[in-house]
């Protein structure tokens, strides 16, 4: 797990958020779902990162393409270039605040010199505007007050967003030893509340402590990844499918899992199910009233009226 040092000061774990967003592409076979039924002129040979290159040239206005050619730019490393990507799907959906935390991830691992570049920042400070919850902006965010030298403040709002992470997300180990990592830099006495922070986290969702995500969904290994890409379009649509056919029948059994309908939603939604899409939010409301607002926010960003 990647660190940024300045002066004495450390913020471990400066990757999870990227690693996490990898983690949650892949439950919902994001790479299996890039236009699987259109058309192309392609070489069966292209890499996937040519095919996305391609399918952005052919498609410019395609924001979701946008998105994953910067994902797949900052999983090469090449961060640049990844920013790049994400400044044109923000361009092109201002309102989704996942891409603008995206953008400015990036941004901050293309930097050279500054640990939070200005453009980042301001990135982060429009995604929580967007929406409160981003998970990647409130990192950032508290990254930004440790950097100032309020270490309190940091570690506070870390413990916040730890407290509000489901247990089995990918970011929670990184998130703790961030904390536990900041506290020890700076003499500061955490334990208690780090326990404390872990124990609200068991507080079931309909007390309105948290939400009770009982377990990650699990997505394809990078194998499977791998094999999808080889995969003729036809294929890839039929085992994307299935993968979405298996998140909802977990959903069924686990039917307070908010991520996983959240996922549920984009994924309908990537496939051109609209009305699938709209049937999954009603679903979802009607599993869990208490979290409506946020459920239909979530389906807002993601285009589902």
């Amino acid at each position: 797990m990647g660190e940024k040092k300045t002066g004495n000061r450390v913020t471990g774990g400066v990757l999870l958020f990227g690693l996490a967003l990898a983690a949650i592409l892949a439950a919902v076979g994001y790479r299996a779902l890039d236009g699987a039924d259109a058309d192309t002129d392609e070489s069966p040979a292209a890499t996937p990162l040519e095919a996305l290159e391609a399918r952005v040239a052919e498609e410019p206005g395609d924001a979701a393409a946008w998105q994953e050619l910067g994902f797949t730019r900052y999983g090469r490393g090449e961060f640049g270039a990844a920013a790049t990507a994400y400044r044109e799907a923000t361009a092109l959906e201002p309102d989704t605040a996942v891409l603008w935390s995206a953008y400015g991830e990036a941004l901050v691992m293309d930097s050279k010199r500054d640990p939070l570049p200005p453009e980042a920042l301001a990135a982060f400070r429009r995604a929580i505007a967007l929406d409160p919850a981003d998970p990647r902006a409130r990192y950032f965010l508290a990254v930004k007050r440790d950097l100032d030298g309020d270490h309190q403040g940091a570690i506070a709002a870390w413990l916040a967003l730890l407290e509000d992470t489901p247990p089995g997300a990918p970011w929670e180990a990184d998130l703790a030893r961030t904390i536990e990592q900041v506290a020890t830099i700076n003499k500061l006495e955490v334990a208690p509340r780090l326990e404390r922070a872990q124990a609200a986290r068991s507080v079931p969702a309909a007390t309105g402590a948290g939400l009770t995500a009982t377990g990650a969904i699990p997505g394809p290994n990078a194998a499977q990844l791998a094999a999808a890409s080889q995969m003729p379009p036809g294929e890839q649509r039929q085992m994307a499918e299935g993968m979405v056919a298996s998140l909802e029948q977990k959903l069924v059994a686990d039917p307070s899992n908010l991520d996983g309908w959240v996922m549920l939603m984009r994924s309908r939604t990537t496939l051109g199910q609209p009305d699938r899409a709209r049937k999954a939010l009603s679903d979802a409301v009607a599993a869990n009233p208490f979290a409506a607002a946020r459920l239909r926010a979530e389906a807002e960003a993601l285009g589902i009226r």
